[in-house]
């Protein structure tokens, strides 16, 4: 059920107030039809050079020890009057960007055996590199996609409230399960980029809910590298343009679905050169015949790409 306008306006002041799940200040840069950046406090303490911030050590220690309490003392204060809500559903939970009871036993999560490249999930283990039927007569553009969650009522409410309701505090969580998820493709991604919105449905929409998931993992990405100096991914929010506007998806079937999106999808001008070569992932929210992503795929391989791998919140079990 949706929340009540108060409560809804109540739920997005939290949001700009504290990054869910880990008590950090954040800031959303409500200039944008869709953020820049999640910046957090802890980004300014930890990853200084990156924002241009060179204080001593001395001096940001000094911060550290006066601003994180005081972060800390705010989260309890925001906990008392406005009690974290589960991601899903609304209940109450003892966390903020966490699941309630009963959605978390109804979450269904995507995990091995699995097909090698369109990720579909097995009943039994037949090997590492083994294909669904679907994948072996017709092997996709995308080269491994992989999900959180299996479509249901529970990974539905988490879409469709971050894609319709607003629910943007539920972004920094999604894109924690989404890093853990995809942890082998982010191993070998060179750039991270969304699923694009169309400039009409983003100025209606005001955000598009994929570049909220991608920096997300992008930013789990980037703390995972400085524990271990593993190389990052780039993200590139705008690598794609969505040059034409499509009907929604909603009510077609597969063949259907590829030709509405067939040739909306181009490589932004600026970034041909980034695209030659590299190995990219695709972020998005739901995952359902693959016709969207494959036309994503099909337009970076065109232009270059050495391989296109596909991230996303949920999936259909058999879209095909």
């Amino acid at each position: 059920m949706a929340p009540a306008k108060g409560k809804a306006r109540a739920v997005r002041l939290r949001t700009d107030v504290i990054a869910t799940g880990r008590g950090e200040g954040a800031v959303i840069d409500s200039q944008h039809a869709f953020p820049a950046r999640l910046v957090t406090m802890s980004d300014h303490l930890e990853h200084p050079d990156r924002h241009g911030d060179r204080r001593s050590d001395h001096h940001r220690g000094r911060m550290v020890a006066v601003v994180r309490p005081a972060l800390r003392a705010a989260r309890v204060a925001l906990d008392v009057l406005l009690p974290p809500q589960c991601l899903a559903c609304d209940a109450l939970v003892s966390e903020p960007g966490t699941l309630c009871h009963a959605c978390w036993d109804g979450s269904v999560f995507v995990s091995a055996p699995l097909c090698a490249a369109c990720g579909t999930p097995f009943e039994f283990d037949h090997g590492p590199d083994a294909l669904c039927g679907a994948c072996v007569r017709d092997r996709p553009r995308i080269d491994r996609a992989r999900a959180v969650f299996v479509y249901n009522d529970v990974s539905r409410n988490l879409a469709t409230g971050l894609k319709y309701r607003d629910r943007t505090h539920a972004a920094p969580a999604l894109g924690d399960w989404l890093a853990r998820a995809g942890r082998e493709l982010l191993g070998t991604a060179d750039l991270i980029a969304p699923v694009p919105l169309h400039r009409a449905r983003l100025w209606r929409r005001r955000f598009n809910q994929s570049a909220l998931l991608a920096q997300a993992v992008a930013r789990n990405a980037a703390r995972a590298g400085t524990d271990s100096g593993a190389r990052e991914p780039a993200l590139r929010l705008d690598l794609l343009t969505r040059v034409r506007a499509t009907p929604s998806q909603g009510g077609l079937n597969a063949a259907a679905r590829r030709s509405n999106v067939r040739g909306a999808f181009s490589v932004t001008s600026r970034h041909q050169k980034a695209v030659a070569g590299a190995r990219i992932l695709l972020i998005d929210d739901v995952f359902t015949t693959g016709a969207t992503l494959g036309t994503c795929a099909a337009a970076l391989l065109d232009s270059g790409a050495a391989a296109v791998d596909a991230l996303v919140l949920a999936r259909v079990e058999r879209p095909r």
